[in-house]
């Protein structure tokens, strides 16, 4: 899969506001809506599928990256936006450490190929610890977005 499909400049967030997790995943959702790659009259929904996903399990990983997504039949198509917040937050993640950098994703309910195939590709990206420094010092999305296409 080509992540660069899905996440473009007006997705990723280099500062994010936010200070706890639902937070995190409410101001995410709204630069997918403010991108245009979901509907805002289907932002409670949404919010729902993605709060009840998280409340499942946590989607805080290792090395901090969380992670958080869901399916819901409110979009048409996979919807990706990717933040940081370098002071961290706390994600409850598997490590027990801040998370420092988000991937979020949104699909339809009816198919998991893409959602499952952008989740490991941007994983495998953010995995990398030379990547995750260079993604820190980013001064602009479009740096973001070459960094990732690099690895």
């Amino acid at each position: 899969m080509n992540i660069f499909t899905e996440l473009t400049t007006d997705t990723i967030l280099l500062d994010l506001r936010s200070e706890t997790k639902p937070e995190v995943i409410a101001e995410m959702l709204d630069v997918l809506i403010a991108a245009g790659r979901i509907a805002a009259d289907k932002r409670a929904e949404v919010l729902a599928a993605l709060m009840a996903r998280e409340a499942k399990m946590s989607t805080g990983m290792e090395h901090g990256i969380a992670i958080p997504h869901a399916k819901t039949d409110a979009v048409a198509r996979l919807a990706a936006a990717v933040a940081r917040k370098p002071a961290g937050v706390d994600f409850d993640a598997m490590d027990g450490q801040p998370s420092y950098f988000f991937i979020m994703t949104v699909s339809p309910a009816s198919r998991s190929g893409p959602h499952l195939q952008f989740i490991a590709e941007v994983s495998r990206i953010l995995n990398d610890d030379q990547v995750q420094t260079q993604l820190m010092q980013a001064q602009s999305a479009r740096e973001v977005l070459e960094i990732m296409h690099r690895k």
